[in-house]
C-alpha cells in the first residue's frame, strides 16, 4: 500500500503527540488495571486470616439470619451473606461503606457456632486492591467533582480519547510497511530499532484489545453525561426504568428465607450458582437485595460475577446483568460495555489475558515516550531542556508508580503488626514513593534515577515472598504466609517481577555506561564505570 509521505508525516505527528500527552496517565491506568483483574485474590492475600471467621453450612446460615438482623440493627442497613467457604458467613459495616476508596471503613464479621450462637469479630477493611483500582480509574489524581466522580476519572477519560486517536493514526502510519515489519525485531540494528519494532509489534498484535479499552474507558468516564444527553431525547420516559418506592410497610418478619432467594435466582438464571447475597435498606422504602451469581460456562458481565437486583421482601426482580435476562435495551447495552472493560466475561483465562495485555499496554506507553526522546535527541543533535524534562518526568512517573504499588504490597503484612490505620499507610507509602521518584529524577537525572528506582523495586518485589518465608519459620510474628493457590501465584508473580526488573537493571546499566555518550540515558561525568557495569557490559 502506498500513501503520500506528507500524509504519513501528519499521522505520525498526530500519533506522537497524542501518545506523549496521554502516555503517562495511561501507563498508570494500564499497569494498575492489569492488577485489578485479581481484586478478590488480592483482598484475600492482604487480609489477616484471623479476620475471617469459620464458614458453616447453608442451613445454619439460614437459621442465624433472623438473629443477626434482630440483634444487630446496623446489619439491616447492609448485610453481606457469603457462601464462599474462605469468607465469613456474615459481614456488615459499623462505619463507612459504599463505593470507591474508603480509608476508615470498619466491618463486623459473624459466624455461627455449633450451638447456633452468633460469634462476631470487628475488623478494618483492607483497601489494597481499592488503592490499585483508584489508580487505575484516576491515575492517582485525587479530588471530587460533579458529585461522586473524581477529577482523575475525567482526565483519564480524556486520555483514553487521545489514546484512541493515537491508535488509529499509528495504524495508518504503519500500513505501508506493516506486512514487511510486523514480526521483525531487529536487535542487530541498534537499541532504538529494537524498541521501535517491539513497540509496533505489541501495538498491532493487541490492537482489538486497545480499541475495546479506549472506547469503554470513555464510556466509563463520561457515562453520566451520555445519560443526561439521552434523557433529553427520552423526555418523561425513563432511560433506565425502576420501580417506585414501595409504600407498603415491611418488617423483618416478612423477609423470605435464603432458600427462597436461591429458588428465585435459579428460576431466572438456570445453571448459575449464588456466591453472595447483599441485603440493604431493609427498614426503608428502597429495600434491595443484590444476588451475585457465578457460571464459568457463561459470559459474565460484572467485575467478578453476574448479578440480579430484586426486592428483598417481594422477590420482584428489578434488573440484572444476565445476558438472557429481561433488563431492557439500555441496561443490556451498558452491562455489555462495562463487561468488555472488566474482562471477567472470559473467566480466569480472560482475566489472565487482560492481565498480560494490560501490562503490554503499559509497556507500549513507556516505550513510546522513550522512542520520542531518542528521536528528538537524534534530530537536534543534543539534549535540549525539553527532552531532559520529558525524560525525567517519564522515569519519575512510570517507575515511581511502579515502586509505590510494589511497596504497598511488600509492606502489607508488616503493617498489620502495628496500630496504624493500614489504608492511610498505603496512601502515604504510594505517594511518598511516587513523589520521591519524581523529585529524585529531576535532582540526579533520568539515568541515575532509573538505576536507583529499579534497584529498590527489586528489593520490594523480593520482600513479598520473603515475608511468607519468614512467617513460616517465625509463626509467633503477626504476619502470615500465603494460603491457597491464588495467593501463592501472587507471590510467584512478585518473583517474576523481580527478575524482570533485574534484567532491566542490567540492560540499563550497560547502556548508561557503554552506550552513546550523547544519549539521554548516558550518565554524565562518569569516568570509570563501577564493577557492576563492567560485569554487565561483558554479558
Amino acid at each position: 500500500m502506498k500513501i503520500k509521505s506528507d500524509i504519513l508525516r501528519t499521522y505520525q505527528n498526530v500519533h506522537t503527540w497524542t501518545g506523549i500527552v496521554a502516555g503517562l496517565f495511561l501507563f498508570i491506568g494500564f499497569f494498575a488495571g492489569s492488577i485489578t483483574m485479581f481484586r478478590s485474590a488480592i483482598d484475600d492475600w492482604a487480609t489477616p486470616p484471623s479476620y475471617q471467621l469459620p464458614h458453616t453450612d447453608l442451613a445454619s446460615i439460614e437459621a442465624a439470619l433472623p438473629k443477626v438482623l434482630a440483634n444487630y440493627p446496623e446489619a439491616q442497613k447492609e448485610l453481606v451473606i457469603s457462601f464462599d467457604n474462605t469468607q465469613s458467613p456474615f459481614t456488615w459495616y459499623t462505619q463507612g461503606g459504599g463505593r470507591g476508596l474508603r480509608l476508615d471503613d470498619q466491618t463486623v464479621h459473624a459466624t455461627v457456632d455449633e450451638k447456633g450462637e452468633i460469634i462476631t469479630h470487628d475488623s478494618t477493611v483492607n483497601e489494597l486492591s481499592g488503592l490499585v483500582d483508584m489508580l487505575h480509574r484516576t491515575g492517582g489524581i485525587l479530588g471530587e467533582v460533579a458529585g461522586h466522580h473524581m477529577l482523575g476519572e475525567f482526565i483519564m477519560g480524556f486520555a483514553a480519547l487521545l489514546y484512541f486517536i493515537a491508535l488509529v493514526s499509528g495504524v495508518i502510519f504503519l500500513l505501508p510497511t506493516l506486512t514487511k515489519s510486523f514480526f521483525a525485531l531487529r536487535s542487530a540494528k541498534g537499541a532504538n530499532r529494537f524498541w521501535l519494532d517491539s513497540h509496533n509489534l505489541v501495538g498491532i498484535a493487541s490492537l482489538p484489545f486497545h480499541i475495546i479499552i479506549a472506547f469503554t474507558a470513555v464510556v466509563f468516564a463520561f457515562h453520566d453525561f451520555f445519560y443526561a444527553g439521552l434523557s433529553q431525547v427520552y423526555g418523561d420516559n425513563e432511560l433506565f426504568p425502576s420501580d417506585p418506592p414501595n409504600k407498603q410497610v415491611y418488617t423483618l418478619d416478612h423477609l423470605p428465607t435464603l432458600s427462597d432467594y436461591f429458588e428465585t435466582a435459579a428460576a431466572y438464571a438456570p445453571g448459575y450458582q449464588v456466591s453472595e447475597i447483599r441485603l440493604s435498606g431493609l427498614s426503608g422504602a428502597r429495600a434491595n437485595a443484590a444476588i451475585s451469581l457465578v457460571n464459568e460456562n457463561e459470559v459474565m458481565r460484572g467485575p467478578n460475577t453476574d448479578f440480579i437486583f430484586m426486592h428483598p421482601y417481594t422477590l420482584n426482580i428489578q434488573t440484572s446483568s444476565i445476558s438472557s435476562g429481561d433488563q431492557g435495551v439500555w441496561v443490556n447495552a451498558v452491562s455489555t460495555y462495562f463487561a468488555l472493560h472488566f474482562g471477567s466475561y472470559g473467566g480466569n483465562f480472560g482475566r489472565w489475558l487482560y492481565f498480560v495485555m494490560g501490562l503490554a499496554g503499559a509497556f507500549l506507553f513507556y516505550t513510546g515516550n522513550l522512542l520520542w526522546l531518542e528521536k528528538r535527541r537524534q534530530k537536534q543533535g543534543k539534549q535540549t531542556k525539553s527532552v531532559q524534562f520529558m525524560a525525567k518526568l517519564t522515569i519519575g512517573v512510570c517507575l515511581g508508580s511502579l515502586l509505590g504499588v510494589i511497596s504497598c504490597f511488600a509492606l502489607t503484612k508488616w503493617l498489620s503488626m502495628t496500630s496504624l490505620n493500614i489504608n492511610h499507610a498505603y496512601m502515604w507509602i504510594y505517594y511518598s514513593c511516587f513523589i520521591g521518584a519524581i523529585v529524585l529524577s529531576f535532582t540526579v537525572g533520568a539515568a541515575k534515577a532509573a538505576i536507583s528506582l529499579i534497584k529498590v523495586s527489586i528489593v520490594a518485589c523480593l520482600l513479598i515472598p520473603l515475608t511468607s518465608i519468614i512467617a513460616l519459620f517465625l509463626p509467633s510474628l503477626s504476619i502470615w504466609p500465603a494460603r491457597g493457590v491464588s495467593q501463592v501465584i501472587i507471590e510467584l508473580c512478585a518473583l517474576l517481577c523481580a527478575f524482570i526488573c533485574f534484567r532491566a537493571h542490567q540492560k540499563c546499566v550497560k547502556r548508561f555506561y557503554s552506550g552513546e555518550k550523547n544519549s539521554i540515558w548516558a550518565l554524565a561525568n562518569q569516568q570509570t564505570p563501577p564493577i557492576e557495569a563492567s560485569l554487565t557490559a561483558s554479558k
